[in-house]
């Protein structure tokens, strides 16, 4: 059986792209088409055989949004007549590539398009940018609808995801939770963690994240601020600026980190911080695997990766004094490491490709 994956801009390292490397371990052969390929910034990719579109060869296409009208036509000009099987990894266009009938498409969405849908009002907060940018949004919304029909069936990486599918393309999916990477497995194994119950009053707390609105990185600095609590900050972003101008004393910012130099600041860190509103949220898995909680806003895929209380704590609204008051919740709390080991292991490699795999031969799903 022939399998392409399409994925829609390989320019950045995130929670999607150690999702594309778990892909590569079960279709090794399956090329990677793309809209554009930045290579400077996407040196994970160098492993497969990536296939890019017309936009390649434009000025500084890797801004993807200087051309969001154009990406619908970058995805519609691949052909796939040669494969038997497409997926799609996507929270974008690469779902509207079109495929005849004997190739079969499967959308493993992200989330429907954010920007457009569930993330409308953080992106388009700006009145005058939202007045002059509604023609495009309205055009995009056409066209993404439309687009959004085109797989032969839909799996979702989380309810969050799921619910969110049916709300905007009014198309059903199955559930298949994202793995934790096996660099992470591995290193999370030989970490030999020799302590029950947490007990760090002297480390760090952690953020892993890009650094872009929705994120709501703005919300830890403001209340990490106020507690003049120590707190580490992994990653990049269009915010870094504004978040470093808003940052105190207490507050580093490590930018990009090999997984080696992460491990090491998972392993030193008291709980990772996690104050978005996500799709599903890699990192609180990432986090668990070392045997440290989290405290996350409750909503959004944190709720099927934490445990209340067990692995973590939430914090009701997204402001500095919500997280604030669960932080202080967080330090009079006991929290064992092996209950957060314990619910890492339910996101392994083996239990994801059962589950993808069988979902992909399901009758919903032809």
């Amino acid at each position: 059986m022939k399998v392409a994956l399409v994925y829609d801009r390989v320019n950045k390292w995130g929670g999607a792209e150690r999702v594309l490397l778990v892909l590569h371990r079960i279709f090794p052969d399956a090329p990677l088409y793309t809209s554009v390929y930045d290579k400077i910034n996407a040196p994970w990719a160098k492993i497969f055989d990536v296939k890019t579109s017309f936009l390649e060869n434009f000025p500084f296409a890797t801004r993807h949004e200087l051309y969001a009208t154009l990406m619908p036509l970058a995805f519609e000009s691949f052909s796939f007549d040669d494969y038997d099987l497409v997926i799609s990894v996507t929270s974008e266009a690469a779902k509207g590539i079109i495929t005849k009938p004997k190739t079969k498409h499967i959308c493993y969405c992200l989330t429907p398009t954010r920007y457009l849908w569930s993330g409308y009002e953080d992106y388009f907060s700006n009145r005058y940018f939202r007045f002059i940018s509604k023609p495009i949004v309205s055009y995009l919304r056409t066209w993404d609808r439309i687009a959004a029909q085109r797989p032969d069936g839909y799996i979702a990486i989380s309810n969050e995801v799921k619910n969110r599918i049916k709300r905007y393309y009014n198309r059903e999916s199955e559930v298949v939770y994202p793995p934790l990477s096996e660099t992470f497995s591995q290193l999370a194994s030989s970490a030999q963690l020799k302590n029950k119950k947490l007990n760090a009053e002297r480390s760090y707390f952690l953020i892993v994240s890009r650094l872009v609105p929705y994120k709501r990185i703005d919300i830890a600095i403001n209340a990490f601020n106020s507690l003049k609590l120590p707190l580490r900050i992994v990653g990049v972003g269009s915010e870094m600026g504004r978040l470093k101008s808003m940052a105190g004393p207490s507050i580093e910012f490590l930018g990009n980190l090999t997984d080696d130099e992460l491990v090491g600041y998972y392993r030193g860190c008291r709980a990772l911080i996690f104050p978005g509103l996500e799709d599903f949220g890699l990192t609180i898995v990432e986090a668990q695997s070392f045997g440290k909680p989290a405290i996350a806003f409750r909503g959004g895929g944190a709720l099927e990766t934490i445990i209340e209380r067990k692995t973590g704590i939430f914090f009701d609204e997204q402001n500095p004094e919500s997280l604030i008051n669960a932080i202080k919740q967080f330090r009079n709390t006991t929290i064992n490491s092996e209950d957060c080991l314990s619910q890492a292991r339910r996101f392994s490699f083996d239990s994801f490709k059962k589950s993808f795999m069988s979902t992909l031969g399901t009758n919903t799903l032809k």
